[in-house]
């Protein structure tokens, strides 16, 4: 068998807010297409929020924005990540309806193992 390869494209949305010209908080989302269903999914990361500016509500209007956008682009799901230390994420995350589904596993590249044999 050979494995063949068929680039697709996604769409990235930066959400951020900004004080004064400092961007003080921001996420990203990412609509993802893919053969298994008709409507797109949504990949949610990388919320963040400068320290000084937590505790005022801006981590959750940015979410509530995202989640809007990715009811807009059809996306029949959102997947969001966060690191096992961050409890007060998962906290917000689950808040808004999100579900403790599973692991997420990361490789960081430039110090990856070398790759499998069969």
């Amino acid at each position: 068998m050979k494995i063949q390869k068929k680039n697709i494209s996604i769409s990235g949305i930066k959400f951020s807010v900004k004080n004064d010209d400092k961007e003080i908080a921001w996420a990203f989302l990412y609509i993802i297409k893919n053969s298994r269903h008709k409507e797109p999914y949504g990949f949610f990361e990388n919320l963040y929020v400068e320290e000084e500016y937590r505790k005022q509500g801006i981590g959750k209007k940015i979410i509530n924005v995202l989640i809007e956008e990715a009811k807009k682009n059809n996306c029949y799901k959102i997947l969001a990540t966060s690191r096992h230390s961050k409890p007060k994420v998962h906290t917000l995350y689950e808040k808004f309806g999100f579900k403790n589904h599973g692991l997420e596993f990361r490789m960081d590249l430039m110090n990856s193992p070398t790759l499998q044999k069969d």
